[in-house]
């Protein structure tokens, strides 16, 4: 019998009309979208399948949308596949995704998980307004040189490397005068660098303000042990603690995501069958790159 592992996105897998097919087919899918509207004061149904989608990328509505549509497909899979739910045995999400994992796993509410996305994604997006950075995929590079170009770019400003993704695919994150140095340095040597349509620094020190922020808000939340493990992004561990959990989603905002670390703890807990819920299919192309050979079915709108 196959170990079943869950894998959520994060940020950067929105795209307009992303949900409606859900909503369509799924009444349970639908009832979330409807719940979302309440919380969050706007129409957040016509925003993921209308657009524009200049303002679905943004990060205060990029970062709800995500989370409800990814949650409206799991949905899908529990109408379609309830076996697959009630087999999952350990779950892990990107950045953001990582709310969404707590959330199927118990440890919070939907509303309550809602409501501090929506408020994390505020704090994010004011604190990129206050310092312009961004961040940029280094691929094809080597972890000891994209290390070497992060070094030599840091003369110019904050820069970390933020996302640990899968070999061959960093991302570097930091103050735009910081980027661009890297950015050169790394095409110089012979790696193909994409900068990535987000509103700022990301999981680096620029962060600084939106930490305390979610700090505050995760003061009144009711956090529980999760009933199934998800692994942290911060230490690749998985906390059963609500406080630490808490302190862990705090961490996140300004610490690297070990994406890579925590889908190789997933195989080595035995995992043998993923699952990626949500829009896109990045986490399946990031998989793949790790473990070439472990299924990974997609659960989105097609």
């Amino acid at each position: 019998m196959s170990r079943i592992g869950f894998l959520f996105p994060g940020q950067g897998a929105q795209h307009v009309g992303m949900g409606k097919e859900l909503v369509k087919h799924f009444p349970a899918a639908d009832a979330l979208f409807d719940t979302a509207n309440e919380i969050l004061g706007y129409d957040l149904r016509k925003l993921c399948f209308e657009g524009p989608a200049e303002e679905l990328d943004s990060t205060v509505y990029s970062q709800p949308a995500i989370f409800v549509t990814s949650l409206a497909a799991l949905e899908k899979l529990r109408s379609e596949s309830p076996d697959a739910i009630e087999g999952c045995e350990i779950a892990a999400g990107l950045s953001l995704g990582e709310y969404t994992a707590l959330v199927f796993a118990g440890a919070m509410s939907f509303e309550d998980g809602l409501k501090i996305v929506q408020k994390r994604g505020q704090a994010m997006q004011d604190a990129a307004d206050a310092t312009p950075s961004g961040m940029a995929s280094v691929l094809m590079m080597d972890l000891p040189d994209v290390e070497k170009v992060r070094d030599q770019a840091q003369s110019a400003g904050t820069i970390e490397i933020a996302n640990y993704l899968c070999p061959g695919n960093l991302v570097l994150s930091g103050v735009n005068a910081a980027i661009e140095m890297a950015v050169d340095l790394a095409e110089e040597a012979g790696a193909r660098v994409v900068p990535l349509a987000v509103a700022g620094a990301f999981h680096t020190d620029v962060m600084k303000p939106a930490d305390h922020q979610l700090s505050i808000a995760l003061e009144s939340v009711e956090m529980k042990s999760p009933d199934i493990p998800v692994i942290a992004n911060v230490d690749v561990k998985t906390h059963s603690d609500p406080a630490e959990i808490k302190d862990s989603l705090v961490q996140q905002v300004i610490s690297p995501v070990r994406w890579e670390d925590s889908v190789r703890s997933m195989l080595d807990s035995g995992v043998d069958e993923f699952y990626e819920i949500g829009p896109g299919r990045v986490l399946k192309g990031l998989l793949k790159r790790i473990q070439r050979k472990i299924p990974c079915t997609v659960i989105n709108d097609s």
